[in-house]
């Protein structure tokens, strides 16, 4: 047994088939095909039960593939150990963040990270909070910064940044109109005189799109919306052009004259922004110092 052949059957369990499996590993689907088979020989029992639409796991490739997670967690865990006893200053770290509030929130730590470990590189990963979480836990990753609404976020978690969610909108939009000056933090609107105008949202399954479907079913509010799947930045870029109202954050909220951003409801909405790390997995000291500057850093801003 060797790890390649771990890594080709864990392969093809997360893709559920063998084709899809071929196509992210880069190798023929012949070929796989054969491997699977001749593998299973020498095993003496099958991993996957083939069906119409791919294959599934018996019992026996549960508790194999179970296995062979633990095993390339733990070689990924030794290499990293090694390295860092032979390059303590050096090294990759693979770090994951949303490509919206990457832009907005992460760059002067990586520049303050590259002046004090300038032969650590930083190599980012930019997908939404639920494919991040999918990838710190198959280790693919070694921290990400992902958003969680506060009924999501575990009673132990520290949060790096609690992030309000607000209403972009265009001082011609007509919902200025009810919109409230009466507190010093930011102006706010109540989400039933939102919802009397078209939204611009994301995918329900990122955090934005998710919050947008979910607080409207939970006021019975009808959602009105034509554009339910677009990035936040550019959702955020029409409603700017008052093409509608979208969802953001106020840690990407650019001041502009023509832009209010909008509370929603007199408390606003939050979202605690947290560092997650792979399951079971050693901490390099370059990971560990990142950890350490990127909560330094916003330290100030939760209060």
């Amino acid at each position: 047994m060797d790890l390649k052949e771990l890594e080709y059957v864990v392969a093809i369990a997360d893709a559920g088939g063998i084709s899809k499996a071929a196509e992210r590993l880069y190798m023929a689907q012949s070929s796989l095909s054969q491997f699977l088979g001749r593998y299973e020989a020498e095993l003496g029992t099958r991993l996957f039960t083939r069906t119409g639409g791919g294959v599934r796991l018996t019992g026996a490739g549960e508790i194999f593939v179970r296995s062979a997670r633990d095993m390339l967690r733990q070689y990924q865990q030794v290499k990293a150990e090694l390295k860092e006893a032979d390059l303590a200053h050096s090294g990759v770290i693979q770090f994951g963040i949303s490509s919206f509030r990457g832009g907005a929130l992460i760059p002067p730590v990586l520049k303050r990270f590259r002046g004090e470990y300038p032969l650590v590189d930083v190599v980012i990963h930019e997908h939404n909070t639920n494919v991040l979480k999918r990838r710190i836990a198959a280790g693919e990753l070694d921290l990400a910064l992902i958003a969680l609404r506060p009924d999501e976020t575990p009673e132990d978690a520290e949060a790096v940044l609690r992030d309000e969610v607000v209403l972009v909108v265009n001082r011609a939009h007509p919902l200025m109109e009810y919109v409230r000056f009466d507190t010093p933090r930011r102006p706010w609107a109540e989400l039933q005189d939102a919802a009397r105008f078209e939204f611009l949202l994301s995918n329900p399954s990122t955090v934005l799109g998710s919050i947008a479907e979910t607080e409207f079913g939970r006021q019975g509010l009808r959602l009105q919306a034509k554009n339910r799947d677009l990035t936040a930045a550019f959702a955020m870029e029409m409603a700017c052009q008052g093409l509608g109202l979208a969802l953001s954050y106020g840690s990407c909220a650019v001041p502009r004259a023509d832009v209010e951003y909008v509370s929603l409801g007199r408390e606003g909405y939050y979202v605690d922004l947290i560092l997650v790390f792979p399951p079971d997995s050693h901490r390099t000291r370059s990971v560990r110092a990142l950890e350490a500057m990127i909560r330094d850093f916003y330290k100030s801003r939760i209060a």
